[in-house]
């Protein structure tokens, strides 16, 4: 059987001095029976960056396009698009763009922590996490280029329907890509007191994986999912959020937030509104 080729839609800011998606899609390029065809979006997302005229990183002109772009893609003998938006609304041009690739993937590049302050997310990138019509990668500066070890992050606790859902969906896309990329696959379930603790027994027969492989342990999911992922060298993790509909509160969910910074390595977001 043959595999399908991938779309991954992969954003650049031109502001960058690194491209760190870009760099990524061409090393995991390597890993794939089939390469992938890329979709390079590039935007300034006006939240994060500097837009005045003031800001010489904004003036790219051709000779940056085919070195920063065009060559370390031609150079994998991958085959791309590219578009560049002018549009305000970062994360809906993203969105819409993506929709209209029909990305499988979007890899998203994120700023490096500065002076150990806690990690921060824009809005509009909580938007782009909320709406986003398929996966969101969000690619690490540092974290390991590999895909040799994946850890995917459950709730087995979980009472609500949407949350039990959002559980299936993360093991079904954790499951294809370490058949993609050939790649060893992990579970891991946090539970903070034996009242709460996961059913193990119902973990390894909706996971289909060894007992070692299965990973329940007491403590906050930011911390426990961070701990086995350095335990296991994992390369990517797969986590869930629930859409606008699936939230009760706010766009921000506070375990995904806290789950997102106290990882140093890939990690993938489904959404599931």
């Amino acid at each position: 059987m043959t595999t399908p080729q991938q779309k991954i839609f992969v954003v650049v800011d031109p502001n960058d001095e690194q491209h760190i998606a870009l760099e990524r899609v061409a090393v995991t390029a390597k890993l794939l029976d089939v390469k992938p065809y890329v979709y390079v979006f590039v935007a300034v997302d006006g939240d994060a960056v500097d837009t005045r005229a003031s800001n010489d990183k904004l003036f790219r002109d051709q000779r940056w396009f085919d070195a920063m772009i065009k060559k370390p893609l031609e150079d994998a003998g991958i085959e791309y698009l590219i578009e560049v938006s002018w549009s305000s609304e970062w994360q809906a041009s993203i969105m819409q763009s993506a929709k209209r690739f029909s990305a499988d993937l979007i890899y998203l590049p994120v700023h490096a922590k500065v002076n150990y302050t806690r990690f921060t997310f824009t809005e509009s990138k909580w938007e782009l996490l909320k709406g986003a019509p398929c996966p969101v990668v969000l690619i690490r500066p540092g974290a390991k280029e590999a895909r040799k070890v994946i850890l995917a992050a459950v709730n087995f606790q979980a009472q609500r329907d949407v949350q039990r859902e959002l559980n299936k969906i993360i093991l079904e896309q954790a499951r294809h890509y370490a058949q993609l990329y050939n790649a060893e696959l992990h579970v891991v379930n946090a539970y903070l007191d034996s009242m709460n603790y996961p059913d193990r027994g119902r973990l390894v027969r909706e996971t289909g994986l060894e007992q070692d492989r299965i990973h329940v342990n007491n403590g906050y999911t930011s911390e426990v999912v961070a701990q086995v992922a350095d335990e296991i060298n994992a390369d990517l993790v797969v986590m869930g959020t629930l859409g606008q509909n699936g939230m009760t509160t706010s766009r921000r969910g506070n375990t995904a937030e806290r789950l997102i910074a106290g990882l140093d390595d890939d990690v993938m977001v489904i959404n599931h509104e």
